[in-house]
Parts: C-alpha cells; structure tokens; sequence
C-alpha cells in the first residue's frame, strides 16, 4: 500500500483525536540482538542463556524483526537518525559521537524539526526519561524530562550488588521507573494521546563483574561455544558476557514495569509499542563502533494490536530510520524531516509481506571517540546489508579502525585495572572492558593473532560476507573472482544511495575537515 493510502487508510478507521494510539519506546544503550525469543536450537548464540519475558510477549503479540540494523553504531548518530528517520550521514552535527561542529559555522541539523515535535504540534503529550545524546529539543525541550522519581535504573548492578535486601532493592530500581512514567501521565490532558520514550543506560558499561551470575543467575560456563567465534572463549570473557546479559534481563524487567502501568490504566490496547536498542555490545571485538552484525545488529519488536499482526516474523533487514516514519503514520502524520525510512505498517498488517519493504539497510560510521585518532579523524566506512550479503567500503583502510595503539606497543600496556577502566588509553572506539584488557594483556601469544585481527586489525578498502555460508562474517569474498560480479552491483547500489543522500564523505572526505572534523583545541 503506497504511503499516501496508507495514512487515508488510517485517517478513515479513526474516530477523532481521542482514537490516535500512545506510543511507547522502549530504548536501550548499547543492547545488541539479545533476547530470548531469538534463541535458536541450530544456531547457538547467547541468547540460549538470556531469558526476557516482556520483549517475547511484545513479539508474541506483535511482529518480531529478526533483521535490525542501526543507522550508525554509535550512541549520538544512531539516536538522531531514528528520531530523524534519515541516514546518520544527513544529520549535520549529529553524524557522530557528541555532535562535534565547528562553533560560528552554520548547522543545517538547525532545520530538523523531528519525531516528537512533530507529535507535539499534532497534539500529542511528548515525555521522555534518562539519556539522550542528542541536542534535547529533538526530542521536546528539558521540560518534557521525567526522572524525577529516581535514575537507578542506570545503575542496577551497582545498585543491587551493594544492597544487602536484593528484592527490596530490584523493587525500589522498577518503582522508579514507574514512578517516572507515572509523573509523565498525570501531566497530560484527558485523553490526550502520548509519546514516551525510555532510555536506560545500564547496559552500557561499566556494570559490576559477576553481576550476572549473582544477580541474575547466569552461568557463564553456558556460554562456552555460544560466543561468536571473533571473541575467544574463555572464563573472563564468558563472565564478561553474561554480566552483560544481565543487564538486558534488567532493561527486559524495566519495560515489563511500564506496560504493567499501562494495562492498570487500561491503554495497553491502544498503544504502540516498542521495543529495541542503539547498536551492538560494548567492550567487545567487533561490537559497538563496527558496522557487521555483532556492532550493528539490534532487536527489535512491535506490538499495536488490530494494526500489527500477532506471531508476525520478519526476516528482511530493516532499519531504525524506518521508526519515525512509522510511528508518525500511525499518528496519521508525515515525517516534515525528508526521511530515508519508510512505513512499517502496511507490511505489519495481517496480510502484510516481507516484499513491501525495502530489503536492505545502510550502515556507516565517522567520529565515535574523537581523541581515538591523531588529529580526531575519523574512521570512516559505509555498509549495505541485503538478506544474503554484507558489503562495506572502508574509505581510509590505512587509519586503525578501533583508533590508534596509543598507549599500547609490541613491549607495553598499562595494567590490566587501567585498561579495563579507561576507554581512551588504547583503541578508544573499543569501551573499557575486562575482554578489552585480557586480549591487550595477551596480545603477544602465538594463537590470539586471528582475535587480535578482528579487534583492532587494519581493513582493506572492500569487504564482502556471504551470510548464507559466514553468518558470522570471518571470511571476506571481495576478492574471490567467484563473487566480482556480486561485489560490483552491491558497490553500484551504496554507492548511489550516498550520492543520492549527497553523503559528505563523498564530497571531497569533507568529514574529514571542519565544520565535521573540530579541532582540540576549540
């Protein structure tokens, strides 16, 4: 269904104001694909251990996105491209990490009005709760924040790994919660529809080393030939990995607190919910920052009953840029912003199909830790991801792509506490982490070679994955005269969708100067 028919479609089947649905989005910081309705008896992955009730209820009840990808795997690009409903590379000042822009110099993200103003001017109650990395008027101004009931959330491992009473600990984290949405309800009008959005951080690092085995109960020996095999499997990272876990299950409890409110309120039926992430695990190889799955790959689910069909299962890669486009439609409202998504709706609906949807997603990323290379260049590479293939450009092969070495050389690093700590010692664009500073620590054994590649390892300019034989993306085909002609149409298409999206890295590598590129001393 085109979009224009779509949105008389929708105008038709409501009653008034009053029957435009709430829309609830439920946000984690840097959640991957995680979730136990996503484990699967041929494929062992961590999401065997993980056990998230309300994220499988909301896809239950709603659709299951098996293919997600975020605009850019990095926490600002990523969130404004969603809001925006474009690719990170359009947005101006915010196309990276902390929206780096030379002072004095025209900005034209200035323009973007955005998915919540928009809601606002049509009427809705906008609120918002904990992070944003994102210029706040994005997203409603400071008056539209609600944490006054308490932010420990943000914190719960720290919190419940220091209190004696854990429940009556978890307990006062959620009412919290509650508390927060509860104070955003009583503020709007009688039957004013809302949108809220919740952005917890605790999946972010740093959480408490052995939180998710005493906190929620999660081996990490379960892990052992779970991991992607880029990561080395051993006890550190394994329990690394499950206190990562845990913080999901700790999100995956947030957001069963927010949807108890609404069905005590008596709205869940006309709300649309969702839920997802801003990319990819942090700390980890090939994680945050990195355009193939691992860094890329986020879950996501949907639930608008009588709109988005139960059991609803899609397999086609989508993008988070397709949200505001979305949600706006079920508003009956356009995007004011240009967007590069598109409407999930009509391939939701009950007789809904993969085909009404484009099939792809573009990923790419610039500046994520600005100090991670000299000069604060950035690291700049574009990607397409179809249901078979992963293509990327690395534009600058010759730059390290997690940053450079710095403090770290053939002969020395420092300690295992610093490293594990402080992000910006070494490879900056890869979190402080006990994985970061065991593999740093044990980089000159003869067999971490293959796992030292994968964490920092230089890229050449071209890499190409067939998933169907490398779901994992180890081997890289571009030069396999088998897949030239692959390789070639695959370039051809990204490379028309940046020049049609005028993406300034083909602009004369204008990321790579002022105003994208500031310098330090500003």
């Amino acid at each position: 269904m085109k979009p224009i028919l779509w949105l008389l479609f929708l105008a038709s089947s409501l009653t008034g104001a009053d029957s435009r649905p709430n829309i609830l989005l439920l946000f984690a910081d840097d959640l991957g694909r995680y979730a136990s309705a996503y484990a699967d008896e041929n494929q062992p992955s961590a999401n065997d251990i993980i056990s998230t009730p309300v994220f499988d209820r909301i896809a239950q009840e709603g659709a299951l996105f098996e293919n997600a990808f975020v605009s850019a795997p990095s926490c600002s690009p990523s969130r404004a491209s969603l809001n925006t409903g474009r690719h990170f590379f359009r947005n101006a000042s915010h196309s990276q990490l902390h929206l780096p822009w030379q002072k004095r110099t025209p900005d034209p993200f200035d323009s973007i009005h955005g998915l919540a103003p928009t809601l606002r001017d049509a009427g809705y109650h906008i609120g918002w709760s904990l992070k944003t990395h994102m210029r706040i008027s994005l997203i409603g101004g400071r008056e539209c924040l609600y944490d006054q009931a308490g932010k420990s959330i943000n914190n719960y491992s720290q919190v419940l790994s220091k209190a004696n009473d854990k429940e009556a600990a978890k307990c006062k984290v959620l009412d919290e919660v509650r508390g927060n949405f509860r104070k955003f309800t009583s503020t709007r009008k009688s039957g004013q529809p809302f949108f809220y959005s919740f952005n917890p951080t605790n999946t972010h690092r740093q959480w408490i080393r052995g939180s998710g085995k005493k906190l929620w109960g999660l081996d990490p020996d379960a892990l052992k030939g779970k991991l992607p095999p880029f990561l080395p499997d051993n006890a550190l990272i394994r329990e690394d990995f499950a206190d990562y876990l845990g913080e999901a299950m700790a999100f995956d409890a947030a957001c069963g607190a927010l949807i108890e409110e609404l069905e005590k309120m008596g709205e869940l039926g006309n709300t649309l919910i969702c839920i997802s992430g801003d990319h990819g695990a942090p700390g980890f190889p090939m994680g945050k920052c990195n355009v193939n799955d691992f860094g890329s790959s986020v879950l996501l689910a949907m639930r608008w009953p009588k709109h988005i069909a139960a059991k609803r299962e899609v397999e086609v890669p989508v993008s988070l840029i397709d949200l505001a486009p979305t949600f706006l439609a079920a508003a009956g409202l356009e995007s004011k912003d240009d967007p590069d998504g598109q409407n999930l709706l009509p391939a939701l609906a009950e007789n809904g199909m993969d085909e009404q949807l484009r099939g792809w997603a573009l990923i790419g990323r610039e500046v994520h830790v600005a100090e991670a290379r000299e000069g604060r260049l950035p690291y700049p590479t574009r990607a397409l991801r179809t249901p078979d293939f992963l293509y990327i450009i690395n534009f600058k092969p010759d730059r390290w792509p997690m940053g450079d070495p710095l403090a770290v050389s053939a002969d020395s690093a420092p300690s295992f506490a610093a490293l594990s700590n402080n992000t910006r010692l070494a490879f900056a664009d890869i979190d402080a982490s006990p994985t970061k500073a065991w593999i740093i620590e044990n980089r000159n054994q003869e067999d971490m070679a293959p796992f030292i590649g994968f964490a920092w390892g230089k890229r050449p300019e071209e890499e190409l994955y067939d998933l169907r034989k490398d779901r994992f993306q180890i081997h890289n085909v571009a030069k396999d005269p088998s897949y030239a002609e692959r390789s070639s149409v695959l370039r051809k298409q990204l490379l028309a969708e940046l020049t049609s999206g005028k993406d300034p890295r083909l602009e004369n590598d204008a990321f790579d100067r002022p105003p994208y590129c500031v310098p330090a001393k500003e």
